[in-house]
């Protein structure tokens, strides 16, 4: 995979040239599932949450109306473009207590136990080390808070995504992928694998079903071009493009195919509290 720093690169290149599409109506999972994240968390009013590999703020912003004017909210991203969506929603839904700023999961230069709650949502897999950056985010963890770690589970946006693989590969053999970061721990052992070597125990792992409705054939573009597929597509000509984006409108048409698959894997762990403490 690389080193770090070409994998940070690789994935900034990517998320900010989805940046144009990443809010799209038609990418509802962004939202659905950082909300949900949030939501297993049970934050409490005034609490410090920490929220790496943010995005445009789909799990920072329903952790910030959940801690409240009380609490605060870091959100960090290496993608500026997502960043500037994240402070756009934020000043609009009246949110002063969450800040966006650019920095790198690997050395987040912050205190230890510095938060109630660290957030990691569809980010941890882009580091080649999982395990490592795990780490990182379990330090951040105070005594008696909480990490979740939000992950795709298996067959990412199928049965469309292999059949715009299948025809990026046919327009550019050179922009194709055969393996993606997430399908490392698209399943909870894994998972539960990367966290126990980062010395979080006893992590509860779940993994869930999930769905995407398509409207019409047209609804799949904004998914890959709002997403990391979008890195294949920027160094292809308008014309490969186009060819790709046919492909994949007519198999959904002939196929009649009216979902994809949005499947997660949720982890959630609790940092023992501190001696007599609670």
């Amino acid at each position: 995979m690389g080193t770090p720093e070409d994998a940070q690169q690789r994935a900034a290149q990517a998320y900010n040239a989805a940046a144009d599409h990443y809010d799209h109506p038609v990418n509802s999972f962004w939202e659905r599932y950082g909300r949900q994240t949030v939501e297993r968390l049970g934050l409490l009013p005034g609490a410090r949450v920490l929220d790496v590999c943010c995005g445009s703020g789909a799990s920072a912003l329903p952790a910030a109306e959940a801690v409240g004017p009380g609490g605060s909210v870091l959100g960090v991203d290496l993608a500026e473009g997502l960043l500037a969506l994240a402070r756009a929603k934020a000043s609009s839904r009246g949110l002063d207590n969450v800040s966006f700023r650019r920095g790198d999961m690997l050395a987040l230069g912050l205190d230890d136990g510095s938060f109630d709650a660290v957030v990691c949502v569809f980010g941890l897999f882009f580091v080649p080390d999982m395990a490592e950056a795990a780490r990182e985010l379990w330090r951040l963890v105070r005594p008696g808070g909480q990490l979740a770690v939000t992950t795709w589970g298996p067959r990412f946006l199928e049965p469309v995504h292999s059949v715009f693989w299948e025809a990026v590969h046919t327009v550019r053999p050179d922009l194709h992928k055969a393996f993606h970061p997430w399908d490392r721990v698209s399943e909870p052992d894994p998972l539960r694998a990367i966290l126990a070597a980062a010395g979080v125990e006893d992590a509860e792992v779940a993994a869930v079903s999930g769905s995407l409705p398509l409207a019409a054939p047209e609804d799949w573009w904004p998914m890959v071009l709002g997403s990391g597929s979008r890195a294949s597509l920027e160094p292809m000509e308008a014309a490969g493009r186009e060819r790709v984006r046919s492909h994949c409108l007519d198999f959904i048409r002939r196929e009649g195919i009216a979902s994809v698959e949005t499947n997660v894997v949720f982890a959630r762990a609790r940092r023992p509290p501190a001696a007599g403490g609670r």
